[in-house]
């Protein structure tokens, strides 16, 4: 078998990435019968299929091999042809990336915004878990991730950023209603816990450090970083709070420490493809130098 033909490669990056084939032939200025056809040519030429026609479209596991390889055949192809014109390129780049939540609340928009005067570009920031994103740079859904893993992905090298500290918080009146002798791990089996989603560990990870038992209070799902401290300070439930959000809260009393002087730090690592690029190497620098006024070392 030859090559895989480049028209088909970036049409089948545009469907996985817009999720259907009328949005991937916007962005190519194509006709969705365009698209189609050639969606349909690389699957002949694989003798797999390589899109679920679901809404939104999504790459098989056959699709999932060739996403890694589309998505760094575009990001070279757009540096050649940029370095060809001298700098000026008609697309800007598309940086597909996996951050945590928390960390978009928090350090690294400032890094985003200190890319473009660098460098011509968007970003497709997708929101993971930080103990998940090197999940999608397996799949070669984004170039880069901040992770919590410190082993590299194939194909990845992997960079110690600094770590995040959370500290357990509730309202005053929550830790005096539901841990009046502190906290216990009867009381805190009973005590309503906040997590962001069901990947979310810390505050499971936090009791276990505090009691060495596994407890399993009731808990509220809350998918978003300002409403999990929002939700703390209001009396809601207890939870897992980076230091960057919380400021002056806790002096103010504004919140209370569930189990004053302790908590957790999150290491956390910026995992890139492995590859000599000048686009990842502009956000690599900004990420680093954002996380180096934000977090601990």
């Amino acid at each position: 078998m030859t090559g895989l033909d480049p028209a088909h490669l970036a049409a089948f990056s545009a469907v996985v990435d817009e999720g259907s084939f009328e949005a991937a032939a916007r962005r190519l200025h194509v006709t969705p019968s365009a698209v189609s056809q050639r969606i349909k040519s690389l699957e002949s030429r694989l003798g797999q299929v390589v899109i679920r026609r679901t809404r939104p479209a999504e790459p098989t596991e056959a699709g999932r091999v060739l996403q890694r390889l589309a998505t760094q055949t575009q990001l070279i192809e757009h540096e050649a042809l940029t370095a060809l014109r001298g700098g000026m390129d008609a697309e800007p780049l598309r940086v597909p990336l996996a951050v945590n939540a928390d960390s978009l609340s928090t350090w690294f928009l400032p890094a985003l915004a200190d890319v473009p005067a660098k460098l011509a570009a968007t970003f497709d920031v997708r929101a993971e878990d930080q103990d998940y994103s090197a999940a999608l740079l397996r799949e070669g859904t984004v170039m880069a991730a901040v992770t919590s893993d410190s082993r590299p992905v194939q194909g990845c090298r992997v960079e110690p950023l600094g770590a995040m500290r959370y500290f357990a918080v509730a309202s005053p009146e929550f830790t005096a209603r539901f841990l009046p002798d502190g906290p216990r791990a009867d009381a805190l089996a009973g005590a309503p816990m906040l997590m962001f989603n069901r990947k979310d560990a810390l505050q499971e990870r936090f009791l276990h450090a505090l009691t060495g038992e596994q407890l399993s209070p009731p808990v509220t799902y809350l998918p978003t970083s300002q409403g999990f401290l929002d939700a703390a300070r209001l009396g809601l439930a207890w939870g897992m709070v980076p230091e960057q959000l919380l400021g002056a809260m806790l002096s103010r009393a504004e919140v209370a420490e569930l189990a004053p002087g302790r908590y957790l730090d999150v290491p956390l690592f910026w995992q890139r493809w492995r590859l000599d690029s000048p686009a990842l190497d502009a956000v690599t620098n900004a990420v680093h130098g954002a996380a180096a006024a934000a977090l601990r070392r």
